[in-house]
């Protein structure tokens, strides 16, 4: 397949990158297509430049890996464009610095966690109603690709995923997918309950980040009298291994109790307030790390991915070293990553059948919800396309009527806020936040977060109206 053309946007996200060049290495039916490296940042566009080929040359592959600077090129010709771009403050390392800002603003102002931490969008860098800067950015991308590669499939990677492919799919003809790997909690459920993976038969359904596992079938019996057991008699040891680990929660198994299925992947991270009041609460339902998303551990987080892309970028400039051997849990000699974008584009130009979980339009998959509403199901994906498969059972009332629906509408206001530019849509929905005492204060967080330098074409933005 040496006529395709993969087409990484935003490149300089290292080690995500990095991660999807192994897939390609390790996957002999792509191993010698041709992968451009876009990112407006030269150094690290050159830091990834350098790895991809080392990390090429160590696993036998023959991709044809190229860089530029200069979207148009990137996309001439792309079969694929993947977009990891993050929207970074200008003279900022990351664009995580920009989060932690409008978050301080937020907390200054009353918004623990800042004001797109709320119920039902409770990850730290899933920034919807704060986050202009990154739908701008995501948009022209989405139209760059609809002009120079329009038969190109658009696999939209960075956060937020739900509110970038829904809006992209509004305003432009590029086909676009949304992609998480979320859905993996579901494995970390199979492996608490000592269940053989390949012999469960499972499903999941709902919204990026709010998908509930509706199908739990273990030797073709119901399986969920085996979470019912664990919930009796081990559920009070459990422990989180890390801030990421909340498939077995309390905060989870709480959300199961009331919607009727648990929650899986980082859904258990986006249940309501009474998981979210405080870093005490947190660590009441998420463990002794109070999961990710607090004033602990998304900090150490941020500094870490820090740490790491230092590295890279300073382990780029040795062409002695042997990446397999010096990072091995980084650059790894044969295991997939277990992200879902290579073998989606391995089912589409070879054929390679695959079952994956993609955010894609409704389209009567889950029954009453808009069906011009992007969800996220599982599908399957070969040569002929992308098919949903039935939803069966569906999902309860309950995640429809008091999850997904409070969620979707969320959504909307966000993209009416961005496609409008009426601040009324933005202070609305501050209105109707819990830790709003006043219209006083909804102003004033706005205005001071509109008056943030890298948010000066937002501030202009919503004056229009």
């Amino acid at each position: 397949m040496s006529n395709i053309k993969i087409s990484f946007i935003g490149a300089g996200s290292v080690r995500y990158t990095l991660k999807l060049i192994g897939d390609l290495c390790k996957t002999p039916e792509l191993s010698n297509v041709t992968v451009t490296l876009m990112d407006i940042d030269e150094e690290r566009l050159e830091a990834i430049y350098n790895l991809s080929k080392r990390y090429n040359d160590e696993l036998g592959a023959s991709l044809k890996i190229e860089k530029t600077t200069d979207l148009q090129k990137a996309l001439d010709g792309a079969s694929f464009v993947i977009n990891t771009a993050l929207a970074r403050a200008e003279g900022h390392e990351d664009g995580y610095v920009q989060y932690e800002m409008m978050r301080d603003v937020g907390e200054k102002h009353g918004y623990y966690r800042g004001i797109d931490s709320q119920e039902f969008n409770m990850v730290s860098d899933y920034y919807t109603i704060g986050g202009f800067n990154q739908l701008k950015m995501s948009l022209e991308i989405g139209k760059a690709v609809e002009k120079y590669c329009p038969d190109a499939y658009l696999i939209q990677t960075a956060n937020p995923v739900f509110e970038i492919t829904q809006l992209v799919l509004r305003q432009t003809g590029a086909k676009i997918i949304g992609f998480c790997h979320g859905f993996g909690g579901a494995f970390e459920l199979f492996e608490a309950l000592g269940l053989d993976k390949n012999k469960v038969d499972w499903q999941v359904a709902g919204v990026n980040h709010g998908i509930f596992l509706n199908r739990f079938v273990y030797k073709g019996e119901n399986a969920y009298p085996l979470l019912e057991k664990w919930i009796e008699e081990k559920s009070s040891q459990w422990e989180p291994k890390d801030p990421w680990d909340t498939q077995l929660s309390p905060a989870a198994i709480d959300m199961y109790k009331f919607y009727g299925m648990i929650p899986i992947g980082d859904a258990p991270r986006n249940g309501s307030w009474k998981y979210h009041y405080n870093l005490e609460t947190k660590k009441k339902w998420y463990g002794k790390f109070g999961g990710i998303d607090n004033e602990v551990e998304r900090p150490k987080y941020y500094e870490k991915l820090r740490e790491i892309k230092r590295k890279l970028i300073e382990v780029s400039k040795d062409p002695k070293i042997k990446l397999t051997e010096l990072w091995p849990e980084e650059f790894t000699k044969d295991k997939l990553s277990g992200e879902q974008q290579i073998p989606f584009i391995n089912a589409l130009t070879n054929g390679k059948k695959v079952r994956l979980f993609l955010n894609i339009l409704n389209n009567g998959i889950i029954s009453k919800v808009p069906e011009d509403v992007v969800v996220e199901v599982p599908v399957w994906v070969d040569k002929t396309g992308i098919h949903p498969e039935k939803i069966e059972p569906d999902l309860t009332d309950r995640i429809k009527k008091f999850f997904l629906l409070p969620r979707i509408m969320r959504m909307e206001m966000a993209l009416e806020a961005f496609v409008t530019g009426d601040r009324k849509v933005l202070e609305e929905i501050l209105i109707r936040d819990p830790r709003t005492k006043s219209y006083e204060q909804v102003k004033a967080v706005i205005d001071e977060i509109l008056d943030l330098p890298f948010n000066k074409e937002m501030k202009e933005h919503y004056s229009k109206v």
